[in-house]
């Protein structure tokens, strides 16, 4: 058993993960000014104009999949709405959980799968669902998958899709910006920008404009990552006890991957596809995650 003063406390990782997802999409925004301030020293207005528009189609599809953000999940793992009379248990955990922390209860959806996982999805509260494996209905006892859904329910309660939704707007923003950019230099030669200051500019342009989208992917995934642990805090809040979830995700560590679309992958509670621990992925390693709750 760990001491007492390596205990963690779940308001402090809550916090602390709330304060790091910040600071990182401040990363982000950093990246995004001084990549358009170096292009603008660059080129002239009909950049801009091109650019403008590439934002206006961008922000438009990004903003038609938030408000779909949770029919497009569902249909996507072809999950069915589940029933109260089949499902009682399932309903009687989020009921329970919902009212302890005084939020809406979510639409509850099941998916035919044997492997141990879940996902949250919706805009806010009010307009969110909880999807739930099959085989987590039958492997996780009752504290379990009351880790699990309260898990769940602490991504819909801190605006998680919202929150990502915007880290995703800005990425792409800068991916777009170094397309235009990096596409437009077969047509200008950068001729805007003459000597050997413009030359300079130019050169640290073609370098933002190559590193900065590998960059804000690199912290976008450190987002997610941060999120996690704090979604595992806030079970831990929600639950007032951190075994269920620490079992869950034992359980889930050694069972089979789900073969789910990339795209879905950071919706879930667990990487369906991969749980080896790195900078390119969505989730925080599953052991360290384990480590952590079990010093709440």
């Amino acid at each position: 058993m760990p001491q007492s003063k390596d205990r963690i406390s779940f308001h402090d990782a809550i916090q602390k993960n709330k304060i790091k997802s910040i600071l990182l999409i401040i990363v982000i925004f950093a990246v995004l000014i001084a990549l358009s301030y170096v292009i603008g020293l660059i080129y002239s207005d009909y950049f801009f104009t091109i650019l403008i528009f590439g934002i206006i189609i961008s922000i438009s599809y990004v903003l038609i999949s938030y408000y779909n953000s949770d029919k497009i999940a569902l249909a996507s793992v072809q999950a069915k709405e589940a029933s109260y009379s089949e499902y009682r248990q399932l309903h009687h955990i989020a009921e329970g959980l919902c009212l302890a922390s005084g939020m809406p209860k979510p639409k509850i959806y099941v998916m035919q799968q044997e492997q141990i996982n879940a996902f949250a999805s919706g805009r806010d509260p009010k307009n969110s669902v909880i999807c739930v494996t099959e085989g987590a209905i039958k492997k996780l006892n009752k504290q379990e998958l009351e880790g699990v859904i309260g898990h769940e329910l602490s991504h819909i309660a801190n605006y998680d899709i919202r929150f990502m939704t915007l880290v995703a707007v800005m990425v792409g923003l800068i991916a777009i910006i170094s397309q235009i950019f990096l596409r437009s230099l077969w047509f200008s030669g950068g001729r805007d920008r003459k000597g050997k200051s413009g030359a300079i500019i130019l050169l640290i342009g073609i370098i933002l404009a190559i590193l900065a989208p590998i960059v804000v992917m690199l912290v976008q995934l450190a987002i997610s990552r941060k999120r996690e642990f704090a979604a595992d805090a806030s079970s831990v809040k929600f639950t007032r006890s951190p075994t269920g979830l620490i079992l869950a995700l034992k359980k889930i560590k050694n069972d089979k991957p789900i073969k789910v679309s990339g795209a879905l992958a950071p919706l879930f509670i667990s990487n369906p596809m991969k749980r080896v621990s790195g900078l390119f992925q969505t989730h925080p390693d599953i052991n360290k995650r384990i480590e952590i709750l079990e010093r709440m």
